[in-house]
């Protein structure tokens, strides 16, 4: 049986799932029969998960996302919808995480956009990446505001290191230039090196229009749309339904 300073010890190295895990071996009469690698390995299985969850807990909070609890596995597919079976694999798979591909994701308002974003977040915060979300038009907000106080190196950096930025709702509001050079530079620091998801109403073939600026907007499709995935969805607004279904219940 450990000893008080072997405790105290595992404390002091923050070993808090090994040391729960050991006591509740104590009061399990049955798990005496089992080899000292099985129990131990039993030990540094609970040591990891605690420390996973709580790797996994802090990325979530940090990332922000605005349906945290989104999962791609959740995510409904069909041909018709599309995201089919094998497309929802794929991004599940996040090899496109590893290789530095982006996913755009267009479609009207309500068919799951925003969920299918998140769920990716999500996804890759459990594989234990970095991950931020940012609505576009708060983005520019925040963009302009630390520009003004002096932060604005330190909030381009936050950006540039996050392993996937989730760009929500782009092309929701009119651009101004300070918008287009703002994007530009967000997205030249992230180019080759991470992975970026954008939302949009718009189709992709509107984008270039809709920034404006010729130069600017080949310079930002350029680096976003050459190399990603592109998914178009499709089908009734879902919002419509959860307002269906709110109004029966009263």
């Amino acid at each position: 049986m450990l000893n008080e300073p072997t405790i105290d010890k595992m404390r002091e190295l923050r070993l808090a799932g090994m040391l729960d895990a050991w006591q509740r071996q104590q009061q399990d009469a049955q798990l005496s029969s089992l080899s000292f690698d099985e129990r131990l390995a039993m030990l540094i299985d609970a040591e990891h998960d605690i420390r996973h969850n709580r790797k996994l807990g802090r990325l979530l909070k940090e990332a922000e996302l605005r349906i945290p609890n989104a999962s791609i596995e959740d995510v409904r597919t069909s041909p018709t919808r599309g995201i089919d079976k094998p497309m929802q694999r794929q991004l599940a798979s996040a090899t496109w995480l590893q290789n530095h591909i982006n996913v755009l994701i267009c479609g009207q308002t309500g068919v799951g956009k925003s969920y299918l974003a998140c769920a990716l977040g999500q996804m890759a915060c459990r594989r234990g990446h970095r991950v931020l979300y940012r609505r576009v038009p708060r983005l520019f907000d925040e963009l302009a505001l630390s520009r003004a106080d002096g932060t604005i190196a330190r909030v381009l950096g936050r950006l540039g290191r996050a392993e996937l930025l989730v760009l929500d709702d782009f092309g929701i509001s009119p651009l101004k230039d300070p918008h287009r050079t703002d994007l530009l530079e967000v997205l030249e620091d992230r180019y080759g090196r991470t992975s970026t998801v954008i939302t949009s109403q718009l189709p992709l073939e509107k984008w270039h229009a809709y920034i404006g600026d010729p130069t600017v907007a080949d310079a930002i499709l350029d680096r976003v749309v050459h190399n990603a995935y592109r998914v178009q969805l499709k089908g009734p607004s879902g919002r419509k339904g959860e307002a269906v279904m709110e109004d029966s219940k009263t």
